[in-house]
């Protein structure tokens, strides 16, 4: 372990710029290692929480793989100055005396295109601060009120989240209004007759071209050049966030704001999206905000709520956020919470569940209240974005149809294997050959042009009039049809995907030819996954299940055309249970997914069992060929996301096989000009505490705690030494370090010591006393379930004698 070691030289005429000198003591050589990658912790996301040095993460140190050479070898020393060794770190020499080795050597985990992603800090820090606190509350009984103010908090969330949701889908609707209003008076003026000759519908496609190009354009300009991490639906980002990493600008207001104005414009334009999965990543925005009582992005503090103000508070918050939107998005508050603990959570406890429970229904009633009264509905019924309808008749089913719900989940299930590869290959194919702003801008235009195309050519190309009254649409189109008939194609195309599927649903039996339901199936399958990973704000569950309920009308109506004796062929029976099927081909959820489905369509509860056995049989089809859809972005985005179960490539390994050594350690009262160049020269964010250090040795000293490097920028920053305790011990407490957060400021913001050169800091009432430690020899498995169960973002592995033998970050556990 002590085998290859760097020197840092933290004195101060050496630039930042100079590479550390590495010594091997085998054969008495040095050289330079690679250089670490700079990081600007005031923004954040910089570095990688795994605590390596390739890409900087918050652990320490990296392990040397079987399968890598050590990058450091065959060198020969320098000679050390004098005032490097016998000088003490923490007295008053000017120079730092003795400098703790610091070790560069290559990860095997950590790729060099890896993304850099730091952990978040789930672990409550326990220090002598925290404890005082605990105290005074329990003495004030602030518990209670803060139980209080938790529930508040949650119910805020419901209520604003529904709000917002209701604001993107009435200006949703009025626009798209507005547009097929448009385009059918146009269809009308210039397309008059029956014949399809004597019409000309180049006039209706290009003002279609032009009201779709220009939203489109305007969104995706809005996501490229404004905020581009609210592209897509923002789920895997949200999924990511809860389960500890910290993905980039992923809460911010002005995030939200980008993101509800890209779904405005993309579903306007017509792109095939739906604004339900974007309405995840609102929700836990909003809770986000509202729970910190301050908004960065406006400098303004409102000085309450102080006590929630860390990572562990905020990710419960945020799941109560995501839940608050699922609900509002499908008018489903059970489903909703289903969702986020099924699909996005990582963590969670019995009272977080009510508590996430109760923002759903919160949301929903809100929704339903501002809804319904914009419809003019006096008995509250308007439920949810997304609303399929209520059937006219109980859905029934016969026993030997369980095995055409089960082929159905299969064919759902390779449908979405197909469709989540495609994908994913033309996601990497943008990533790699469109790496231009412009040039996303103009594809998303591309793709738009596309949709607006092949759906023209569907409406000229085939003809399928049928009689009044069956109308799909409330704005029928006598599109090429005789009088008192209108265009089942152009019913299909000129509403939003929403209103789609709820006429796949509800349409009566013969309201569409075979041929159309065919070519739509084939269409809108190519667009929506040609469509999904634009730089655009967009969901897949609406494009999803508008598919699914497509082939699975179709399915029914051809099964129907040969055996026209069976009458158990309901239409909108059989589309139900196609959109689940591929629903669960593409996401991999089931119950949610059934809940959510039961609570829109409002089918009673015998009609759970066919829908769970198409939903089981495709996530399993699916599951043998590929990952879900937000499971796969995550991959594909390198993100350093733990499963549920370690990987099987650590089975049977120990900790000192994965573990990252030699580690920088700090004294339990170290130098303050040590720690200052300390922090200049690594990126590092966990540092173990030791006492009981002979010298300066300070690896072989006994493990006392674990310091951040958060807090240790901000006892620099406040000039929390020994030497002026008697000036700020009184006014320090842990609200002193939750008022930076959550944007830390970094190192360079802390001006050189000068003058305070010599002071000295003493860690023991900030640090965390009570670091979670693993042995050696411990098994990975288990090490595993630890990591995670606990959400730490640094476990500390020691030996016999209480010392440090290395540390374990995320990245220790993804295998590469």
């Amino acid at each position: 372990m002590d085998e290859n070691k760097t020197l840092i030289n933290l004195e101060d005429d050496i630039s930042e710029e100079d590479d550390p000198i590495v010594l091997n003591k085998k054969t008495g050589h040095s050289s330079k290692p690679i250089k670490d990658i700079e990081v600007n912790q005031s923004e954040e996301p910089t570095t990688s929480s795994s605590g390596r040095t390739a890409p900087a993460n918050s652990g320490n140190y990296p392990l040397i793989d079987n399968d890598h050479p050590p990058l450091l070898e065959n060198f020969t020393p320098p000679v050390p100055r004098e005032s490097q060794i016998n000088g003490n770190a923490g007295s008053a020499s000017r120079d730092i005396n003795n400098l703790e080795p610091i070790f560069h050597l290559r990860s095997r985990t950590a790729a060099a295109s890896t993304p850099n992603y730091e952990s978040l800090d789930y672990e409550v820090c326990e220090n002598t601060l925290f404890q005082d606190e605990q105290r005074e509350q329990l003495a004030e009984r602030f518990s209670l009120r803060k139980d209080i103010i938790r529930w508040i908090i949650f119910i805020q969330i419901g209520i604003i989240t529904a709000l917002i949701a209701c604001s993107i889908d009435i200006i949703i609707e009025e626009l798209s209004e507005l547009k097929y209003q448009f385009l059918i008076k146009s269809v009308q003026e210039n397309v008059p007759l029956s014949d399809a000759t004597e019409g000309d519908l180049v006039i209706p496609y290009l003002y279609w071209l032009l009201f779709s190009i220009l939203p489109v354009a305007f969104g995706a300009a809005m996501v490229t050049y404004i905020e581009p991490i609210t592209a897509g639906s923002g789920i895997p980002q949200v999924k990511s966030y809860l389960n500890g990493v910290k993905i980039p600008r992923i809460v911010r207001i002005k995030t939200l704001a980008v993101k509800a104005i890209g779904v405005i414009t993309s579903v306007v334009g017509g792109l095939a999206g739906g604004k339900e999965g974007p309405m995840i990543h609102a929700g836990a925005v909003v809770a986000a905000g509202i729970s910190q009582g301050k908004s960065t992005t406006f400098v303004k503090d409102f000085r309450i709520f102080k006590a929630f103000r860390d990572d562990h508070e905020k990710r419960d918050f945020v799941l109560g956020g995501g839940a608050a939107g699922v609900s509002a998005a499908f008018g489903a508050p059970i489903g909703g919470m289903l969702f986020s603990l099924e699909e996005a959570a990582s963590f969670w406890n019995q009272n977080l569940i009510w508590r996430t429970l109760v923002a759903s229904i919160i949301s929903v009633f809100t929704l339903n209240i501002v809804l319904s009264a914009y419809h003019g509905l006096n008995d509250f019924t308007f439920t949810g974005l997304f609303n399929l309808g209520k059937f006219d008749q109980p859905l029934k089913f016969d026993y030997f149809e369980l095995p055409i719900f089960m082929i159905l989940g299969v064919s759902g299930g390779l449908l979405g294997a197909a469709w989540n590869s495609l994908n994913t290959k033309i996601n990497k194919f943008r990533k790699r050959f469109i790496p231009w702003k412009i040039g996303k801008v103009i594809e998303a235009v591309v793709v738009a042009i596309m949709g607006v195309t092949l759906a023209c050519l569907m409406i000229y190309f085939i003809n399928d009039c049928r009689p009044l009254g069956n109308d799909p649409t409330n704005n029928p189109v006598q599109l090429f049809c005789e009088d008192n008939e209108y265009n089942a194609v152009a019913a299909l195309w000129f509403q939003t995907p929403e209103a789609t599927v709820r006429s796949l649903f509800h349409d009566p039996p013969g309201s569409h030819k075979i041929l159309t339901l065919a070519l739509f199936t084939v269409v809108y399958y190519v667009l929506s996954c040609a469509t999904f990973g634009l730089n655009v704000s967009l969901g897949v569950f609406i494009p999803t299940a508008l598919v699914g309920a497509a082939w699975g009308r179709l399915l029914a109506m051809v099964t129907f055309y040969f055996f026209p004796q069976a009458e158990f062929l309901h239409p909108g029976k059989y589309a139900l249970i196609g959109a689940a099927a591929n629903l669960g081909g593409v996401l991999r959820m089931t119950i949610s997914l059934s809940v959510i489905l039961m609570e829109t369509t409002g089918v009673e509860s015998s009609f759970f069992f066919p829908l769970i056995i198409a939903l089981i049989s495709a996530k399993w089809v699916g599951d043998y060929f590929n990952e879900g859809i937000y499971d796969t972005q995550i991959q594909v985005n390198h993100v350093p996301m733990l499963t549920w179960e370690p990987l099987p490539q650590y089975k049977g390994l120990t900790a000192q096989k994965i573990l990252s050594s030699p580690v920088v350690c700090i004294k339990l009262r170290d130098s303050a000009h040590y720690i200052y160049q300390m922090l200049k020269k690594c990126e590092h964010n966990g540092f173990p505490v030791v006492d009981n250090v002979e010298g300066n040795r300070r690896s072989e000293g006994r493990v006392c705690g674990i310091i951040l490097r958060s807090q240790l920028i901000v006892i620099l920053l406040k000039s929390l030494y020994v030497e002026n305790k008697r000036f700020w011990l009184p006014e320090t407490s842990i609200q002193t370090f939750r008022d930076l957060y959550p944007r830390y400021p970094s190192i360079k913001s802390v001006r050189k010591l000068d003058e305070k050169i010599n002071y000295t800091v003493d860690l023991s009432m900030f640090m965390n006393p009570s670091p979670v430690r693993v042995n050696p020899h411990d098994s990975v498995p288990r090490i595993f379930q630890i990591f995670r169960a606990l959400g730490l973002r640094h476990l500390l592995v020691i030996n016999n004698e209480n010392r440090i033998a290395g540390i374990i970050t995320r990245r220790d556990f993804i295998y590469k």
